[in-house]
Order: C-alpha cells, then sequence, then structure tokens
C-alpha cells in the first residue's frame, strides 16, 4: 500500500535540520512544493518560536526588547498554525484517493497537528541532548536531564507510530480527519475588542 508520509522520513528530515548550525535563521529552502514544503515551513517557524521563547525569558534587557520578542512569537505562532492547516489541506488532498468506509473512525487530532507535535519533540530533544553534554554543571543536572531526554524519546516514538497509524488508516478507508482552522481572534483587529477597542 502507498504512503503519502512516513514518520521516519519526518523526524530525520527534522533532526538534520537541528544538524545545521542557525538553520531556521538562515532561511534555505530544501523543499519548494508539495506536504513536505509545508511540513518545512512548519518546522522552521517552530524553530524561530523557540529561539524567541528564549530570549524573552531575559530579565537583564530593556522591556522594549521583550516587547519585540513577545510580538515575533505571536507573529511566528500565527505562521505555525496557518502552516499545520496547509498541512492537513495537502495530505487529505493526497488521500481523495481513499474512500471512507462506512463506520470509518474520526480523528480529533489531525495528521497536521502530529506534525506539528513531532516538530516541537524534535526541538525538545535537540534542545535536551545539548543540555547532557555540558561542562559548566553538575552531575545532578546531566543526569536529571538524560532522564527527560529518554522521556521525549519515547514520546517521539509512540506519536510518531500514532501519526504513520492514522495515515495507513485513511488510506484503507478506516479513519478520517478533517481541517479545523483556528481562527485566532486575538490577531485579527476586527475580532480582537481590545484592538478594535483602542480605536474607539
Amino acid at each position: 500500500m502507498m504512503s503519502i508520509l512516513s514518520s521516519k522520513d519526518l523526524t530525520d528530515f527534522h533532526d538534520a535540520c537541528h544538524a545545521q548550525a542557525n538553520w531556521a535563521k538562515r532561511g534555505a529552502v530544501r523543499h519548494d512544493a508539495g506536504v513536505w514544503q509545508v511540513i518545512e515551513l512548519n518546522h522552521r517557524f517552530n524553530c524561530l518560536l523557540w529561539d524567541q521563547e528564549d530570549l524573552a525569558r531575559r530579565k537583564q534587557v530593556p522591556d522594549a526588547e521583550i516587547a519585540g520578542n513577545k510580538r515575533a512569537i505571536d507573529g511566528f505562532n500565527q505562521k505555525r498554525n496557518d502552516a499545520i492547516e496547509r498541512i492537513d489541506e495537502t495530505l487529505l488532498g493526497l488521500l481523495t484517493v481513499a474512500v471512507v468506509k462506512p463506520g470509518a473512525q474520526l480523528n480529533s487530532e489531525t495528521a497536521g497537528s502530529m506534525v506539528d507535535r513531532l516538530s516541537i519533540l524534535s526541538l525538545k530533544i535537540h534542545h535536551m541532548r545539548l543540555q547532557t553534554v555540558r561542562t559548566d554543571v553538575d552531575q545532578a543536572h546531566l543526569e536529571s536531564c538524560s532522564t527527560r531526554l529518554t522521556r521525549f524519546l519515547e514520546q517521539q516514538r509512540d506519536l510518531a507510530g500514532c501519526l504513520d497509524r492514522l495515515l495507513a488508516e485513511s488510506l484503507r478507508g478506516d479513519a478520517f480527519f478533517r481541517v479545523y482552522r483556528q481562527f485566532k481572534m486575538y490577531n485579527d483587529p476586527k475580532l480582537n475588542p481590545a484592538v478594535y477597542g483602542e480605536k474607539a
């Protein structure tokens, strides 16, 4: 049976990105079309979002810098969510070959949201692994981070298996998912009362 996306290919792609210093900031594009293009966009925005979240926790910089970080977080998060929806749209387009069987199960979590969660898990794994090789911390820190890394890797394996199963069942017509629109109201000046209230 054909496969439209393999979790191994996905996690290998995430790892390859992390192996390149400043991959997300350099803007190098590996995929220019199809589902891999939006997977790459999703991962890029998650990486940029992670960096801004780190910067926003600083204590010894002017408040204006933190405000800039928070605005960047807001923007990258919106783009990340847009990419999740586009992943689902693209995968569902590839799944039109499947005939949904009577009694097929609706999956409440979409394939796109699983791809996004695997992207975030890859970031946690990458950064926790870096913690396990630090030379400026005590042994307790290293052991604690090693334990957390093991848990993250287990979560990655579990979620990867769930994604593969959902896509395989969807191809067989035994399961299906839908695109769930986020409609982030706080990012829409017409829907956020704190923003449109300023004009009043």
